[in-house]
């Protein structure tokens, strides 16, 4: 039988103004992830996409002194998380100082996505980073003894 080609996909938006906690973002995406069962089968890839979901929004916050936008697409084969903000600069991962408190954002993101991608957009620019978790065992493997 041939797989189905059309694009099914589901989609979340939060707006997150100055005055909001990433503690706000992270609890409203675990929300969300727990619709689609990952807490069960792939709960590592949670825990990079509220760590994603921390940098992207304390960036939006901090550096662009910017409301944040946040938006979850989930399109069957990737999760994407998408944070836009009112500042038309994109973001560059540069060496952090080893005593700097910050700096590290984006090798974080680099490290815990599949990909990331930021580009410039009306009134602002997005960030965007992928997560595709395992894809379930059909088949427990056991070790002979």
């Amino acid at each position: 039988m041939a797989k189905d080609s059309s694009l099914k996909a589901v989609g979340w938006a939060r707006s997150l103004p100055l005055d909001s906690g990433v503690k706000e973002a992270r609890d409203w995406t675990r929300a969300h992830l727990a619709t689609l069962d990952w807490a069960q089968r792939a709960p590592e890839v949670v825990d990079a996409v509220l760590l994603t979901v921390s940098e992207l929004v304390t960036n939006a916050h901090v550096h662009a002194h910017s409301a944040a936008q946040l938006i979850l697409t989930w399109d069957e084969e990737c999760l994407h998380v998408t944070v836009h903000d009112s500042s038309p600069q994109l973001p560059e991962q540069r060496a952090p100082d080893a005593d700097a408190p910050g700096g590290r954002g984006l090798v974080l993101i680099e490290a815990l996505s599949h990909e990331w991608h930021a580009y410039p957009c009306p009134r602002g620019k997005n960030v965007t980073a992928c997560f595709q978790p395992s894809a379930p065992a059909d088949t427990e493997v056991t070790g002979a003894g």
